[in-house]
């Protein structure tokens, strides 16, 4: 199968297939100085304003790993192999000191101007040592075993594996740390709150039994269950994921998604197959699929598979794309 516009897909590929290598190890943390506090940003912030926001090193941080971390100042060279943190560190405003990125990353424009240091899964080693990069940032793409050759190697490498929105907005506060740039970090954050007290808001008024069934395809015949950021997407807009008796990324069963009978299926808007087929031709052709009600009811849904899939900075821009999706008629 060939895939149009992979890159905005391939981190949740990767992820489905590394599910079971992956070990959630919580929400990085924090020490700042010889402080024990797991949340200093928090703590740093309260009874001053945010201007004064600033980074004291020596500052102590653990990675989704348990791997700690010491630096002794910001980071004057980084590199991302992940398109989800390279849109958090772009975020924060870091481009002169970002010097690498995976040959996935796409957003913002200023990233597809940096070094290519291949893939999200295995990136190349021998390009990541020439940058002399004070830190490598990945994501959930990449699995502990390929973090720990890595760092054999002797590359610094930061892995983050967010569960949910919070877990984002945490990961985006620590970078923040890391680099100074608490006060963009907080700036970010506070944009991201917005969006979901927005949607929270918005369909505060859907009543349990009113709640539409919703089914998400990321890739022919791959979705998402509980415990993950994707699922909680759509519980916080307001639906009910079909698919969260089920843990992870996952290849479905056609009957069985006919028998939870979504009432609102979205699928990312920029996938191809061999014969040029787009996912919801695809999704549209399966055998009894016209039988379920968000295909008689034409609610098979394109979103951008960049807002859906990745759990960065814009995670919560697509939470309000599902729930406009989910719920047209609330956000007017």
């Amino acid at each position: 199968m060939n895939i149009k516009n992979w890159k905005s897909v391939a981190s949740l590929l990767s992820a489905a297939a590394l599910a079971l290598a992956l070990a959630g190890c919580g929400n990085a943390t924090t020490n700042e100085g010889t402080g024990t506090s797991q949340q200093p940003a928090q703590e740093q912030s309260q009874g001053q304003p945010q201007t004064d926001l600033k980074t004291q090193y020596p500052l102590t941080v653990t990675d989704a790993t348990g791997e700690s971390f010491t630096f002794e100042k910001a980071p004057a060279k980084i590199v991302s192999v992940s398109p989800a943190e390279t849109e958090s560190l772009f975020a924060l405003g870091l481009d002169e000191q970002i010097v690498g990125v995976s040959d996935y990353d796409d957003y913002p424009e200023a990233a597809t101007t940096k070094a290519k240091m291949g893939g999200i899964t295995k990136p190349n080693e021998e390009s990541i040592i020439a940058s002399e990069a004070d830190i490598v940032f990945t994501g959930i793409s990449m699995s502990e075993d390929a973090v720990k050759k890595l760092r054999e190697l002797g590359i610094t490498i930061f892995k983050t594996d967010p569960k949910s929105i919070d877990d984002v907005m945490n990961n985006i506060e620590t970078f923040g740390k890391i680099t100074d740039h608490q006060e963009k970090a907080q700036e970010i954050i506070t944009q991201m709150k917005q969006d979901v007290t927005d949607v929270t808001e918005a369909v505060k008024a859907v009543k349990p039994e009113e709640k539409k069934k919703v089914y998400v395809e990321f890739s022919p015949g791959w979705s998402v269950g509980k415990g993950e950021f994707m699922d909680e997407l759509i519980t916080v807009a307001g639906g009910t994921n079909i698919a969260s008796n089920e843990e992870g990324w996952y290849q479905i069963n056609e009957e069985n998604v006919i028998a939870s009978n979504p009432d609102v299926i979205l699928y990312a808007n920029d996938v191809i197959d061999e014969n040029s087929k787009t996912l919801d031709q695809i999704i549209k052709a399966r055998s009894g699929w016209d039988q379920i009600t968000a295909v008689k009811n034409d609610a098979v849904i394109g979103l951008d598979a960049n807002l859906l899939s990745r759990p960065g900075p814009r995670v919560t821009q697509g939470l309000k794309e599902v729930a406009k999706a989910i719920y047209p008629d609330l956000f007017q």
